[in-house]
């Protein structure tokens, strides 16, 4: 018979504040389509590492400028909740950096002008560093989607996804939560 107090209770699933779970999950889905539009125009102007295959019709200029700006929206709140709220996950390096990297994209994609592909001129600064931050990007989201597992296996991972809210963690819960943070003199 195994002695009751050695057994093994089980773990409560991982819970994530859902103010955290927006924002991330708003900035991981702009980064994908950001992604995938920048492709398509590094693919259809750009072409030092090569062409893509086909191409396809549209104003991708426009539409990738367009999620830059929706990204630079949710970082605006996205960066003071990692700072304050979420400061202690973001010791973490594998947190720290795709923030950094993205800050780094956006910052530099604000400072191009569309000019800069349409006309084949590849060599501006801001181009140059838009290039490097989405580098970054690419090496450090699986790092940080590792790091979670690592932590935390897949249910960390998961808790990101759900949809489950806890008492007193909804939307008009937010303002309340930031209140608390600021009076607590964190």
């Amino acid at each position: 018979m195994i002695n009751p107090s050695l057994q093994r209770l089980p773990m409560a699933a991982p819970y994530q504040p859902s103010l955290l779970r927006v924002l991330h999950g708003a900035s991981a889905v702009l980064v994908a389509i950001g992604w995938i539009t920048g492709l398509l125009l590094l693919g259809s102007f750009d072409g030092r590492w090569g062409r893509l295959p086909f191409t396809l019709d549209g104003e991708w200029i426009e539409w990738h400028g367009r999620v830059g700006l929706l990204l630079a929206l949710v970082l605006l709140l996205f960066v003071p909740y990692a700072l304050t709220l979420g400061a202690g996950r973001l010791r973490r390096f594998a947190n720290s950096l795709p923030l950094l990297a993205l800050l780094l994209a956006v910052g530099s994609g604000l400072q191009m002008e569309s000019e800069f592909l349409v006309n084949h001129d590849t060599t501006p600064l801001p181009y140059a560093l838009h290039l490097t931050a989405w580098l970054l990007l690419a090496v450090s989201v699986p790092l940080h989607l590792i790091g979670a597992v690592r932590r935390g296996g897949w249910p960390l991972a998961a808790s990101m996804l759900s949809l489950q809210l806890r008492t007193h963690d909804g939307p008009l819960h937010w303002p309340g939560q930031l209140l608390s943070y600021v009076r607590r003199g964190r």
